[in-house]
């Protein structure tokens, strides 16, 4: 082995483990991809989303990467922000606000972290694929906002059976829904129930709600 070689991994940064971090693999039940991807995550200064990076470092396959961090992100325990830099380039910057929280806090998350890996499965089964982090920042921007998650699968629903897997699609719905002050699904079913002596009612999925005249 060469002097050179050597002296790079002497001078290597060590990655730390914080003690805390027993408290979240036993409250989490974190199997041991995510608790790699936890400590590489915690070790950042600027913890970015990089499927690259993240496999030199740690040695993982893509696949345990993915599948690691969607259940970090289900669990509640870290969020991912898009950030446009300076140069004009889209980061995906991981926030880890919620797992320092988690490491001193008492409070439990069990119920919070059923309902949102409850909903990601829901989308993941209806693209047939794993969400990517900006879909799930998305549908977490959707759960913190007015729209409940009732109404959510519903749109979702609706775009898959026109053979949509877009975000952006249903977005549009859930926009036009939120407009109208949908607050459930009986709400929409209700919208398209005719008046008296008006055409029959359509069927939810047969509307086109991005081309409906006011």
């Amino acid at each position: 082995m060469s002097n050179v070689l050597i002296e790079g991994l002497i001078k290597e940064k060590d990655y730390t483990f914080k003690k805390l971090l027993f408290k979240i693999i036993k409250e989490f039940k974190l199997n041991t991809y995510e608790l790699i991807l936890s400590i590489y995550f915690l070790n950042q200064e600027k913890p970015l989303f990089d499927i690259k990076n993240i496999k030199e470092i740690t040695m993982l396959e893509e696949k345990d990467i993915m599948e690691s961090f969607s259940s970090l992100v289900a669990k509640g325990l870290i969020n991912v922000n898009v950030v446009k830099e300076a140069d004009g380039k889209v980061s995906e910057v991981i926030d880890l606000g919620n797992i320092y929280k988690a490491m001193v806090s008492e409070i439990k998350t069990e119920e919070q972290t059923k309902t949102a890996t409850n909903i990601f499965s829901v989308f993941e089964q209806e693209f047939g694929r794993p969400l990517t982090p900006i879909e799930y920042e998305i549908i977490n921007a959707w759960l913190k906002g007015d729209m409940n998650e009732e109404l959510i699968i519903g749109a979702l629903k609706e775009a898959t059976f026109n053979g949509v897997s877009n975000l952006r699609y249903i977005d549009k719905i859930i926009f036009e829904w939120g407009k109208k002050g949908f607050k459930s699904m009986q709400d929409v079913n209700n919208h398209l129930k005719p008046s008296k002596g008006k055409e029959p009612p359509k069927e939810l999925f047969d509307y086109n709600w991005l081309d409906e005249d006011e």
